[in-house]
């Protein structure tokens, strides 16, 4: 009784617990592929494979065993969903924040730029006239609170925010989210 009970209980919680590691390092290693993160992903992917391999080996000694089926799709799922959430508080690499306004933006500018955003105004011509684009590239860990100056300083303009995956200079940017947390306090 008691190895019925670790091999339909335990074997596949351990496996959706080895899953979830495994694909939540599998989705950081993509981004890391993606964002440029070229020396660290094949770290991450040597770790994600050996405990893939462990897993696969689980439950092809207990192909019998349809619950280690259950555990390793529930594990896919779940891992899928935990490795996003883990990649968005990392919040690797840096975006693009465009921003599209038919009013007086000189305040906005103004303000990111006392924050020390470093921001490029240009004008522009829009469907129903003159407008202004301001561009910001900056680190992901701080366009959250970017977005909330823009939204303070004129909540009807038009933005979009995009990944960006090579930046010239990076030390233009303040290092520490600390810092920046220093700088600017939501209101």
């Amino acid at each position: 009784m008691e190895n019925l009970w670790f091999d339909y209980a335990v074997v596949p919680l351990l496996i959706l617990m080895a899953r979830v590691i495994d694909v939540s390092l599998d989705t950081i290693r993509v981004i890391m592929v993606a964002k440029g993160y070229r020396n660290l992903a094949p770290f991450v992917g040597f770790f994600q494979v050996l405990i893939w391999i462990i897993t696969i080996s689980r439950i092809m000694a207990n192909l019998e065993n349809w619950t280690t089926y259950i555990g390793y799709a529930g594990g896919f799922a779940l891992g899928t969903y935990v490795g996003m959430k883990i990649e968005e508080k990392l919040a690797l690499g840096y975006e693009l924040v465009r921003v599209v306004t038919r009013a007086d933006a000189s305040s906005l500018i103004r303000k990111l730029r006392d924050q020390e955003y470093h921001v490029t105004f240009v004008h522009g011509e829009g469907k129903e006239g003159d407008v202004g684009i301001i561009f910001i590239v900056h680190k992901r860990k701080v366009i959250r609170e970017i977005i909330e100056l823009i939204k303070q300083f004129n909540p009807n303009a038009f933005y979009t925010v995009e990944d960006v995956r090579f930046v010239s200079n990076p030390e233009y940017m303040p290092r520490s989210r600390r810092l920046l947390r220093t700088r600017y306090r939501p209101r």
